[in-house]
């Protein structure tokens, strides 16, 4: 008990910001300020309009900024990570309001937040790696068509309809726009969203974002576009901490969805760090330490009223490009935007809710690569169907589902790829210095069989039937030096295959059964079956001998004098080697 503590505060200890990450920030002080700052801009709209999008409204999104923002970069294992409301989380989050409540959401954010630093204890964070590219992209190329179809009711003008399904809520939101049109949102939408992509390819570290919007805000207002709904009244500050939101009732209920928000959190942050690591060099993010951090920010952003936060692709991208090199450009990016929410409250209240659509939509279009799609769908078959099922999961279903069934298809595909690569192969006998009549008796009784590749459940079947065909013989001699993994349901196959040959007079012995490979064919009985005079065989021409003495006590073969020479035996064996 006492060592076990002693790990865990270990553990922990290895969790907390080291005296390095201190050192780091001392470096370049003045650059990290002006990324923050840059950032901060970026991610102001983009704060806004996910929360609003999340239906807890932008001052959820705010709070979620300035509060995760600060704890992630704290706490965090990337020093390039920026972190707040995201698009993904989004989509996640609606359907929780829908059924659950504001309240519902927030207690969801505290259980992941708890999910995520017992995953960093238990040094989860290294599991990403196993997540296959054709999963993200499609997992990336979904987001975006549903962040986008989100924005379709602001962008229209029109009150978002009810509903859980995004595109059950974009038709409606359709049908409404058609009775009762609004082109004045629709025009402040695709205006800011054209002004930032256009923007963004030509001029790329100009923040058109924030430009964008602010434009939007001052036409709306000097033209008195009443169409052209504002945010509305936000809080000149941040709400004092409770947890009078948390309903211990409630908790068996939202387990699943916060089991969703936890495994998206890990995952978008995990992979936000993963791109600011390829974007630079010298810089490796710690993946646990990623997910303790990542997790004291989702405790923490719901007692101030925000929802739960991820690693931000985006802003990250941003935050390296800027120049960035140490936690104190995340962290100031967080209380740059503080300084917004205490003192420019009023202002922000005023920007219209098309022109924060029209952000999202241009951020949704920015975060499909085309080129990584194409390269994708072009690799294999079996990748481009992996993106398209993922995406369209991630569209129809959600996206913990979307990923799911990605990975189970991309690993269902995969075993069918490693189980095509076992095969059974017969092999002509070594003659060294038989004669030719002794050889030619040898191989009317004695057949030898290769086994190449690994021999487990989803090549097992094959090789059944293929190794139950076998007639006209006397012995099998199995030459398994190439067999690369047997799994419980391989050796249990194997076994079943010999006692069938048994049956029907056929001895079976096996050379070169590797030392990790012996313990599983024991377990189940297997190997005894194989040790054909009580032996094992560590090669081929061994296992033939010893197959020719088997049928000479049969009576099959006459005890002949001649052996096999000892330079044969030599080179026998060497070529046993060399296969």
């Amino acid at each position: 008990m006492r060592a076990a503590i002693v790990s865990l505060g270990a553990r922990l200890t290895a969790l907390l910001p080291a005296r390095d990450d201190m050192a780091q920030v001392r470096r370049t002080p003045r650059r990290d300020l002006l990324a923050g700052l840059t950032v901060a801009i970026v991610a102001l709209p983009l704060a806004l309009g996910f929360g609003v999008s999340s239906g807890l409204g932008a001052e959820a999104g705010l709070a979620t900024a300035v509060v995760a923002g600060a704890l992630a970069a704290v706490f965090g294992g990337s020093n390039l990570q920026v972190s707040g409301p995201t698009g993904a989380m989004t989509v996640v989050l609606v359907p929780i309001v829908a059924e659950h409540g504001p309240s519902g959401v927030l207690t969801v954010g505290v259980m992941a937040g708890v999910m995520l630093v017992v995953l960093a204890v238990l040094r989860a964070g290294k599991y990403m790696r196993y997540v296959p590219a054709p999963v993200v992209e499609g997992f990336t190329l979904g987001i975006a068509c549903v962040i986008a179809l989100q924005q379709v009711p602001n962008a229209l003008g029109v009150d978002k309809p009810e509903g859980e399904r995004v595109l059950v809520v974009t038709w409606r939101a359709l049908r409404e726009f058609a009775q009762h049109p609004n082109w004045t949102a629709v025009a402040l939408a695709l205006a800011v969203a054209a002004v930032m992509v256009a923007g963004a390819r030509r001029w790329p570290k100009v923040p058109f974002s924030i430009l964008a919007v602010i434009a939007a805000t001052v036409v709306a207002q000097l033209a008195g576009l009443d169409a052209a709904r504002p945010i509305g009244d936000l809080p000149a500050g941040l709400p004092a901490p409770s947890v009078a939101f948390l309903d211990p009732a409630a908790l068996g209920s939202l387990l699943a969805p916060a089991v969703a928000v936890a495994a998206l959190a890990a995952l978008e942050s995990l992979l936000s760090a993963s791109v600011a690591d390829g974007m630079t060099v010298g810089q490796k993010h710690d993946p646990d330490r990623e997910l303790f951090g990542q997790g004291l920010a989702n405790i923490a952003a719901p007692l101030f009223g925000g929802v739960p936060a991820t690693g931000a692709i985006a802003r990250t991208a941003v935050n390296v490009r800027t120049g960035a090199s140490s936690r104190l450009a995340s962290l100031s990016h967080a209380a740059v935007l503080a300084v917004i929410v205490f003192t420019l409250a009023p202002l922000v209240s005023r920007i219209p809710l098309a022109a924060l659509a029209g952000v999202l939509l241009a951020t949704a279009v920015r975060m499909v690569e085309v080129g990584s799609l194409r390269a994708m769908a072009g690799a294999t078959r079996s990748d481009a169907l992996i993106l398209v099922l993922t995406a369209v999961a991630t569209l129809a279903l959600d996206l913990v589902y979307a990923v799911v069934i990605g990975l189970v298809v991309a690993g269902a595909l995969a075993l069918r790829a490693v189980a095509v690569q076992a095969r059974l192969d017969e092999v002509p006998l070594d003659r060294g210095d038989h004669s030719a009549e002794e050889h030619a008796l040898l191989a009317e009784h004695i057949v030898a069989y290769r086994l190449d590749g690994p021999l487990f459940f989803a090549a097992a079947h094959r090789f059944l039937l293929e190794l139950a065909d076998i007639a006209d013989v006397r012995v099998v001699v199995l030459r398994m030096s190439r067999v690369t993994t047997i799994d419980a349901t391989g050796a249990l196959v194997l076994k079943d295959a010999v006692e069938k040959l048994n049956r029907r007079g056929i001895a079976v012995t096996a050379s070169g059964i590797r030392p990790g490979q012996r313990q599983v064919l024991d377990a189940v009985g297997a190997l005894e079956l194989l040790r054909l005079g009580g032996s094992e065989y560590p090669t081929t021409p061994e296992a033939i001998r010893a197959a020719r003495t088997h049928l000479e006590y049969e009576g099959v073969l006459p005890a002949l004098p001649a052996q096999v020479s000892r330079t044969a035996e030599a080179e026998a064996e060497a070529e046993e080697a060399g296969r």
